[in-house]
């Protein structure tokens, strides 16, 4: 049976990291990762089963060559338009792991990355028109005007194909404020099916209160959406398709990098709800999709279906022989 296929659109950025808790001003070495948000659900849902293809601009140079491989690492298909200009780069993201009580910092060099000139109509149109489904992340959109416009042509192109759009809210407060944010997805949300949201943002942004039942009853109603998942953090996620809502707890996990979770419970629920599992069943491999990226360096979530299935079970051990 031919597996379902998910094309996400986005960005995608060199992660370079101090491999300790080493400020950045002192260490003599980073770990080079290669993450994105639209790539790391991409990652996440081809290792649990679907066929995936992650579409963007690069710069044609080594460097988005690395991009484009590390992807195919993970057999996901990169469609990708190359930038051949003077100005053609690609972002970067430092990240100075920290430890309690010092936080984490991560430092962005991402402007006028080749991405942020992306316009639909040199972007490769059969990812979009022959997917089963197309995920695009509020990122994107915030990263350039021209990006807004690409953003809304891509779901609006999908959705017309008969792919279901999804969409994950994604806020970045260090790309743009609330009340921009709120603008621009308010525009794009009639395209979308699937949303995806954290509860802060549907309040900070969408400007929805009340409980995750609640936000996700009124942005369903709202934006006629198909379904609408609200994560909460430490209480988990809540689902609604307007009829029947699901909630599913947190899995426990000690945590050696958190960045790409998120994309990694995105991966993992389009991973079993395209493939028509129940909602509690795609919320529970998401919340354990989750988990496992947790303990996994780097962003994107490199598991395997036993991994996600031991972790449902109950059957994890500190060494398996």
């Amino acid at each position: 049976m031919t597996p379902p296929r998910l094309t996400a659109f986005g960005e995608s950025l060199l992660r370079l990291a101090t491999p300790t808790a080493e400020p950045i001003e002192t260490t003599d070495t980073l770990d080079v990762h290669v993450g994105g948000a639209e790539g790391n659900v991409a990652v996440a849902a081809q290792r649990l089963g679907l066929d995936a293809t992650w579409v963007s601009k690069l710069p044609a140079t080594p460097v988005g060559e690395k991009v484009t491989t590390a992807y195919r690492t993970h057999d996901v298909d990169p469609a990708v338009v190359w930038d051949e200009s003077d100005n053609a780069r690609l972002g970067t993201y430092y990240l100075e792991a920290g430890a309690a009580p010092r936080g984490s910092q991560v430092i962005y060099d991402r402007a006028g990355s080749s991405i942020t000139t992306a316009t639909f109509e040199e972007l490769p149109t059969a990812p979009f028109t022959e997917a089963d489904a197309v995920h695009v992340s509020g990122i994107t959109p915030a990263l350039s005007e021209t990006l807004v416009e690409t953003t809304k042509e891509v779901l609006s192109t999908a959705q017309d194909s008969g792919a279901t759009t999804v969409f994950d809210v994604n806020y970045r407060s260090n790309l743009w404020d609330p009340e921009s944010a709120r603008e621009t997805l308010t525009d794009l949300l009639p395209d979308v099916d699937v949303l995806f949201v954290a509860q802060r943002d549907a309040e900070t942004v969408l400007g929805y209160d009340g409980d995750a039942e609640t936000v996700a009853a009124d942005l369903h109603a709202d934006y006629d959406l198909d379904l609408v998942v609200v994560t909460t953090g430490e209480e988990g996620a809540l689902a609604f398709d307007g009829e029947r809502s699901a909630h599913q707890p947190v899995f426990e996990t000690e945590t050696v990098d958190a960045i790409g979770t998120g994309d990694a419970f995105v991966g993992g629920f389009l991973a079993a709800w395209l493939t028509e599992e129940s909602i509690p069943v795609a919320l529970e491999q998401a919340a354990a999709t989750a988990a496992l990226k947790r303990t996994i360096g780097g962003d994107a979530a490199t598991i395997r279906p036993e991994m996600v299935e031991s972790i449902l079970e109950g059957d994890v051990e500190e060494i398996s022989r």
